[in-house]
């Protein structure tokens, strides 16, 4: 999800109703010479400036859609799925600066939510909300605390057709965060080339947990924490051993958020291949 529409949606909207209100006020061509006859922007900005300003409200304040371009959220998101986000769900806010003039809510622990990538606004993520500002994020052997609380989850019998072209084994669980009960994937076995979160790789990759703390180097990547500051979320995928997310590269700041992520309407894989309905439904 790397291109924001609005860059295009919102200038070529101005300039139609630029036309539109030059031509009441000043040329008058659609009042004197009829409708057909007037110049052809002129006739362009009668037809469009309303259906643009109609689809930019929408998708500014409403509901925006997305694509979902990668695996780091399966298995509740696949790539190549269509999904709708809430704009307003997390306060309104002006497209292209994404300045918030109105607040109404915030995300809550557990919901799926898109955002601003910290590391380049210009790129909006997709991850679930796992801390809330103010609370102790604790990872150690593999469990998750929040607030000294163990994050219930529980082994389930599930597949994707897609897991049989993996090297190794995989498991999945059922997570309770908050009141959002939703599947995680991880992986099994000791290859260090799957696991995008083992000792070696993460003092390379991860520089965030690997500088935040001491208990990083002193459990030898087996254990970690963080306290999210305030006005910021702490990020997690859903595929944990395969997402870059805030174990990576930080918090997500309150105004970097974007909306929730509320449905999926549409799957389409990638190529020549049409569009799929089968998986349409609420996001969990």
């Amino acid at each position: 999800m790397d291109f924001d529409f609005n860059l295009i949606l919102v200038p070529v909207t101005l300039v139609f109703f630029a036309v539109w209100l030059l031509d009441k006020l000043v040329l008058k061509q659609r009042k004197t010479k009829g409708r057909g006859n007037e110049n052809f922007i002129v006739t362009w900005a009668y037809d469009f400036w309303p259906v643009l300003a109609v689809v930019l409200v929408l998708r500014s304040f409403l509901f925006e859609p997305f694509n979902i371009p990668s695996d780091s959220m399966v298995p509740t998101l696949e790539t190549g799925d269509f999904i709708l986000v809430n704009k307003y769900q997390y306060g309104v806010r002006l497209p292209l600066t994404n300045t918030k003039i109105f607040d109404v809510g915030s995300p809550q622990r557990g919901e799926v939510f898109v955002f601003r990538y910290p590391v380049d606004p210009k790129v909006s993520f997709i991850k679930r909300v796992v801390g809330l500002p103010g609370d102790r994020i604790v990872y150690d052997q593999g469990k998750l605390f929040i607030n000294d609380v163990l994050v219930q989850e529980k082994a389930i019998d599930f597949s994707r057709d897609k897991d049989r072209f993996e090297r190794t084994n995989v498991k999945y669980t059922l997570e309770q965060l908050g009141q959002h009960t939703h599947l995680t994937r991880h992986l099994e076995g000791d290859d260090p080339l799957l696991n995008a979160f083992n000792y070696a790789q993460a003092k390379e990759q991860a520089p965030f947990v690997t500088k935040v703390n001491d208990r990083f180097e002193k459990s030898n990547g087996q254990s970690w924490e963080v306290t999210v500051p305030k006005g910021h979320y702490f990020a997690m995928g859903d595929n944990r051993d395969q997402s870059s997310d805030s174990r990576f590269w930080g918090f997500v700041p309150e105004e970097n958020l974007i909306g929730h992520a509320v449905y999926v309407w549409m799957h389409k894989e990638p190529g020549f291949n049409f569009p799929q309905f089968s998986r349409n439904g609420a996001i969990k």
